[in-house]
């Protein structure tokens, strides 16, 4: 970045954002559809160094290993990997007896560099285990010893520097620290991992405490002895830092137009770092946060040891119940494993299963499907304890008399409802082209079957009368005739019959006289 007015340059913050397309394809190999193909190409042309191998050489070799791939088949798969990044073509001139031979090893590969690291971290996680790693401890102490190796070679003015010696201890510290975190990490998160297992207990316990109590003991004591002299160490290396750096070698590549991977410790930054992780800097060191990982381990610890003394709750481990009850199904039969799961887990057929004469339905039988049977309230004593044995005191009884009032003001409020809504059919009349409220569309449509009943049976009209609600509907036969009630959610149409609705009692108390 430049000034827009000087042309000089600006010092920014900013990282130019690296596109990483073409790493990222390199680790497709590991999970492609014939991962299992790639993985044994690699291994072949990775096993020595420099291999130069064509697909007739490679095939051979898989042969030898019990692996058998046609040569065109390990040409395509080279071919992919060519064009993942794992592999590279050779330049080797090729020197062959006839033409066939030429045309089956004209195309020879090897590894390129990232294809080759790549592949070896991969088979370090291929050939791990889920066990606990062994933290390499001992290793903080090869790098006092290596920071003291740098400060005498340094920190003396009156004799020349050794490079080589020199060159040598800085790697032993970046290497030597990179192994002890990575194997810290490894077995902090295998902690982690145990810790969080609910069926832990028992010898597979005893045996996790003392590893926790005695490695982790170890761990420290090892950090609180060393830690200090790190630290310490590091500051003065990070003062003499310039006399460190000049006098280390440097690969230099003139005119190949590539960037040198150098190796860790060659820059300023990576040495305060260094220094910050073991509390030079303002941030959390590294031992501050191995002393509160063992905390958080121990205190997890206990609580697993809680959950183990006590005897009832979901943390209570089922991890011997679980094994022997898959030791069971490994030896039935397909019959009998269909019967066991059915009672271990309770997955009967659906059927409705009666629990007692205080269910509101008892018509309510084993025939009965759990989707249209009534749903049962299961009292909390059988429901976690399986007795139905009464716990502390009895619940009051409750006054019935607010609900017999709530009831009746239900009731009252739909009795007046159907009469407003009979009062609308009597003031209609003729229902033929009448716009209707839904209640009383309602009353007239559950009035409407029994009318056509009567009629197409009698052939003639038909009468409903209903005493509370004080309404006569009479139906007539008439071919052609049709009526249309309206309403506000849709229309009825009936054919071939008249409606009419009229009051019951005459106003003088007789009964009306239909028309």
């Amino acid at each position: 970045m430049t000034d827009q007015e000087t042309g000089e340059p600006v010092a920014s913050d900013h990282r130019v954002a690296r596109d990483t397309s073409t790493q990222r394809a390199l680790f497709t190999y590991l999970t492609a559809e014939v991962a299992d193909d790639y993985i044994a190409i690699m291994r072949v042309i990775t096993g020595t160094l420099l291999a130069d191998l064509s697909a007739v050489e490679i095939a051979s070799q898989l042969a030898e290993q019990g692996t058998v791939l046609e040569p065109d088949t390990v040409e395509g798969r080279c071919r992919q990997l060519v064009g993942w990044g794992n592999l590279v073509r050779s330049v080797r001139e090729t020197r062959v007896p006839t033409v066939a031979a030429y045309h089956r090893s004209r195309s020879r590969y090897q590894v390129s560099k990232l294809g080759g690291r790549l592949h070896r971290e991969a088979e370090e996680i291929l050939r791990a285990v889920d066990g606990a790693r062994e933290v390499a401890r001992e290793l903080l102490a090869r790098i006092v010893d290596s920071l003291q190796q740098i400060l005498d070679q340094v920190a003396n003015t009156r004799r020349a520097v050794d490079s080589e010696a020199l060159a040598g201890a800085v790697t032993s510290v970046f290497t030597d620290h990179r192994v002890f975190t990575e194997s810290v990490t490894d077995f902090y998160a295998y902690l982690a991992g145990v810790l969080t297992r609910y069926d832990l207990a028992d010898q597979e316990y005893a045996q996790f405490k003392s590893l926790l109590l005695d490695y982790v003991d170890l761990i420290g004591a090892d950090v609180n002895r060393n830690a200090p002299l790190i630290r310490q160490r590091l500051l003065w290396v990070v003062e003499l830092i310039d006399s460190v750096l000049d006098n280390l070698p440097v690969l230099v590549i003139e005119g190949m137009g590539t960037d040198v991977e150098r190796l860790p410790g060659r820059t300023r930054d990576e040495w305060e770092q260094l220094a910050s992780w073991y509390g030079a800097g303002d941030a959390r060191s590294g031992p501050d946060q191995l002393r509160a990982a063992a905390r958080q381990a121990l205190g997890q610890l206990i609580t697993n040891a809680r959950r183990m003394l006590t005897a009832s709750g979901t943390g209570l481990s089922r991890r011997a119940d679980l094994l022997k009850l898959a030791g069971w199904f490994h030896t039935a039969d397909s019959e009998t494993a269909h019967r066991l799961y059915d009672a271990a887990f309770g997955a009967y057929p659906a059927r409705h299963l009666l629990i007692g004469p205080e269910e509101s339905d008892v018509a309510a039988g084993p025939t009965v499907s759990w989707w249209d049977a009534v749903p049962v309230d299961v009292p909390v004593s059988l429901r976690e304890r399986g007795d139905r044995s009464a716990r502390g005191r009895s619940s009051r009884v409750p006054d019935p008399g607010a609900d017999a009032q709530h009831l009746l003001e239900q009731a009252r409020r739909r009795n007046e409802a159907r009469r407003a809504a009979a009062a609308e059919l009597i003031a209609v009349g003729a229902l033929h082209r009448s716009r209707l409220s839904r209640a009383a569309r309602d009353l007239l449509l559950d009035k409407l079957s029994r009318l056509i009943v009567a009629v197409v049976a009698g052939g003639m009209a038909a009468e409903d009368s209903d005493a509370d609600l004080d309404l006569l509907l009479r139906m007539t036969p008439a071919r052609g005739q049709v009526t249309v009630v309206t309403g506000d959610d849709g229309t009825v149409t009936i054919h071939d019959v008249a409606l009419v609705a009229q009051r019951l009692h005459a106003a003088g108390g007789g009964l009306a006289v239909p028309a």
